[in-house]
């Protein structure tokens, strides 16, 4: 009981000391920084919830955007971070800071505007396509523009796009740090378009009137990875318990099938899907 409620502050002081060290190791508690997506949709508390009611390990959870949630893990605060920037979580792995990208699960990314769509990216055939258009017509855009895992997808757009973004049609949100969800509100009360992940618009579409405009592109597909922190750089890293973790959430029978499911009965479909070696080498059997 004394070190689950010495965790529990350590969790409310990651961002005020960065000496503070992650769990000692097979504690039976697992510090998680996740990306804000998956814990605004609920699934990163049920998986949580239910690896702790098989296995008696508790999991507790800071969310912040991929960049800062990495930085988080980077002061050894942190056991596993679950995160969505490919580019940033391998050079968190080439630093020494993690020790490998496991697959965990996949959604995608959509561009939402106004029903009125003023820039016509509704007739877009692509991402690419859409973004040209909206910079074209000088149309509103809001953008994260905290180095978050959506932040760093919609960059690499505009770079494939060859345009640089800027001026007063594109607008970097001064809250975007908080997470989709309030970035999300802020493009639909300012009628503009944004690059936003499908279950942040699943979560608030009944509340907004923006409008899914572009989607199904493959360079929209948005992959979330866990990276166990590196206990030979952060001694007090809780690898035991950790990697039992990471075994759970990855398999075909636990932690893949949850994901599978998750948001179907309030949705109609699924906010995630499974992702694992394990599962995809599963599909490829069918």
């Amino acid at each position: 009981m004394i070190k689950f409620v010495a965790k529990l502050l350590l969790l409310l002081l990651l961002f005020i000391h960065p000496g503070i060290s992650a769990a000692a190791d097979g504690d039976r508690f697992i510090l998680l920084a996740s990306t804000i997506g998956p814990i605004d949709s609920g699934i990163v508390g049920a998986l949580e919830d239910l690896f702790e009611q098989e296995t008696g390990i508790r999991v507790r959870h800071v969310g912040a955007g991929t960049g800062a949630a990495l930085n988080i893990a980077r002061r050894g605060n942190i056991d596993l971070v679950m995160v969505h920037a490919r580019s940033l979580e391998e050079k968190f792995i080439s630093e020494g800071c993690g020790t490998e990208r496991i697959p965990l699960m996949y959604n995608d990314f959509v561009i939402v505007g106004s029903p009125a769509d003023p820039a016509g990216i509704g007739g877009a055939k692509t991402a690419v396509d859409a973004l040209k258009r909206i910079a074209g017509h000088g149309a509103l855009f809001i953008s994260r523009g905290d180095k978050s895992g959506t932040h760093v997808a919609e960059m690499e757009l505009w770079n494939k796009s060859g345009l640089k973004p800027a001026g007063a049609w594109y607008v970097n949100y001064e809250k975007g740090n908080e997470g989709n969800v309030p970035t999300l509100q802020y493009a639909d009360e300012k009628e503009a378009y944004t690059v936003i992940d499908r279950a942040s618009y699943l979560f608030l579409k009944n509340r907004i009137k923006l409008v899914i405009l572009t989607e199904n592109d493959e360079m929209l597909i948005n992959y979330i990875s866990l990276i166990p922190v590196n206990p030979q750089k952060y001694p007090g890293v809780n690898l035991t318990d950790t990697m039992n973790f990471i075994r759970w959430l990855t398999s075909p029978h636990q932690g893949q099938a949850i994901i599978r499911d998750f948001g179907k009965d309030k949705y109609g479909a699924p906010l995630f899907f499974p992702n694992s070696l394990e599962w995809q080498a599963i599909r490829r059997k069918k």
